[in-house]
């Protein structure tokens, strides 16, 4: 066995230099049972040979052996190191090779998006050609137009927060005429059916009783209630309706200390601190990371989130010398054109296939949903739309596991660090009411409410049995509002959008070298 390890590890340590990124690290983090296993059984046997008063035979080729194995083996692991810390040039070299010009974003990151069962390079060709175009259609229907937000809010983390005054800061209310009409009324009735079923139980004990609890749940837009991740103290709370067509995410002037003190707030979560010190650790040394996979998770969906703010301001940038809107490559360059950017992009397209996977398995749900704005052609087509989108057969093929989430919560302890997690997410939902910038504000209440969905979707509801088609029938528990649909899709957009954003934008890049 000793002879045959050695072996296997020297037959590795010359093919490692042929594999791709990925599957060196997981050859790294194999290598270590197996060296242990023969040290141990190197340093027995030389412990048993000496307790029977017998010498090691000089004939026995122990030593050298166990040299060679540490050899090799240290041999493996200076060469995945290596490698990582080179930014994988041989693996990106092959993929230069053989990617066209329209896929530089992705050549520029090799194997396996990060937990998920797809390439970056079949990402970027899935959304260019397929996801990217659908979207952008679906969210220009009147139904994905109109978000339902609380904008007038008091920061709960720090009193003095900063206000920005700047006109694209500012939200452009809807007028009660434009909003659905059918929308208008459910509001009513909702409020009524509140009003009648929380009468009394505030004046005596704010905790309500598992009844009322369970009919208000049942309430469409009755937030926080059917979501876990979404905090449930809206009561009181005005809520605006925003033409999202008209309020579009882009450059609005928002920066400084106000902006970094908000982003430090969330990312200062212990969480996501944990989480990101463990991911950065791993990506050193090529070890998976220290934290468990939940954790990393809701870390990776944040920065994803993050990217996509980022590459939405870069570009849609508005340049106050010529006063025209566009793409600031400089800018582009400066935030994603290094090498320590590469992860915040593979954490995008992490994010992407994480919400997309919730939007397949919510399907059924989606497929049925009550698309009604008053306009019958435009519903017609958004319900054939979303149809299209989550039994789209091109998507199946291109990528037909984009997130297993059926391999979280499996570990004891798992309830405990699901509320440490919630806790977390709640943190940072408040965050954004300490977002000075209104337009802001406004997409990251969309894209936290986004994100909260698609965790409701793939955490609250177990996976279906093996062999079972995820677009079968829906799933009873599975709930959601509108106002979690609009943003569920929304942020799967802008994901979109920002994919193929740094996509053009690298192309952009690569064409003007001076820059």
């Amino acid at each position: 066995k000793l002879a045959s390890t050695g072996t296997i590890v020297l037959v590795l340590a010359i093919t490692a230099a042929y594999l791709p990124q990925d599957q060196r690290q997981q050859l790294h983090v194999a290598l270590d049972p197996a060296v242990t296993w023969a040290s141990a059984k190197y340093k027995g046997l030389e412990g048993y040979l000496q307790r029977l008063g017998v010498p090691t035979p000089h004939s026995l080729p122990l030593e050298p052996l166990w040299a060679k194995l540490e050899q090799a083996a240290s041999s493996v692991r200076n060469l995945l190191q290596q490698h990582h810390k080179n930014g994988d040039e041989h693996a990106q070299g092959e993929a230069a090779a053989s990617c066209s010009t329209e896929e530089v974003a992705a050549c520029r990151l090799s194997g396996k998006v990060a937990h998920c069962g797809c390439d970056y390079a079949s990402v970027e060709r899935l959304n260019k050609d397929h996801l990217f175009p659908m979207l952008t259609e679906v969210v220009e229907q009147p139904f994905f137009r109109f978000f339902k937000v609380n904008l007038y809010c008091d920061c709960p983390f720090w009193p003095e927060a900063g206000m920005c005054f700047q006109r694209d800061c500012c939200v452009t209310e809807c007028e009660e005429n434009e909003i659905p009409e059918a929308w208008r009324e459910q509001d009513k009735l909702n409020q009524q059916r509140r009003e009648q079923l929380c009468e009394g139980e505030a004046h005596v004990d704010r905790r309500m009783d598992p009844g009322v609890t369970s009919q208000l749940s049942a309430i469409t837009g009755w937030h926080g209630l059917n979501n876990p991740w979404v905090p449930g103290d809206d009561a009181g709370v005005d809520y605006i309706y925003v033409d999202l067509r008209r309020n579009p995410e882009k450059y609005t002037g928002y920066k400084g200390e106000d902006a970094r003190r908000v982003w430090a707030a969330i990312y200062d979560q212990s969480a996501l601190k944990e989480a990101a010190a463990a991911v950065a650790a791993a990506r050193d040394d090529g070890n998976p990371a220290a934290v468990p996979r939940e954790q990393e998770v809701l870390y990776r969906l944040i920065s994803g989130m993050h990217t996509a703010i980022t590459t939405s301001i870069v570009h849609n940038f508005h340049d106050e010398a010529t006063g025209t809107w566009g793409p600031n490559l400089p800018m582009f360059k400066a935030r994603f054109g290094n090498p320590g950017a590469k992860s915040f992009i593979e954490n995008l397209y992490f994010t992407l296939l994480f919400v997309l996977r919730a939007v397949t398995k919510a399907g059924p749900a989606l497929s049925t949903f009550g698309y009604n704005t008053g306009q019958p052609d435009a519903d017609a087509r958004t319900e054939e739309l979303m149809k299209s989108l989550v039994l789209n057969d091109a998507l199946r093929k291109a990528c037909p596991a984009p997130f297993d989430e059926g391999l979280l919560w499996r570990r004891e302890g798992s309830e405990v660090l699901a509320r440490e997690l919630q806790t977390a997410f709640h943190n940072i939902t408040r965050v954004m009411d300490c977002v000075g910038c209104e337009k802001c504000k406004m997409h990251g209440k969309l894209n936290i409410l986004g994100i909260a969905s698609a965790m409701k979707v793939l955490f609250s509801v177990p996976p279906p049995p093996p062999g079972t088609s995820t677009t079968a029938c829906a799933d009873p528990r599975l709930i959601l509002d509108r106002n979690e649909v609009i943003a569920l899709i929304n942020l799967l957009a802008k994901l979109s959008k920002s994919v193929e954003a740094i996509r053009e934008l690298s192309l952009q890049l690569d064409q003007h070298p001076e820059l």
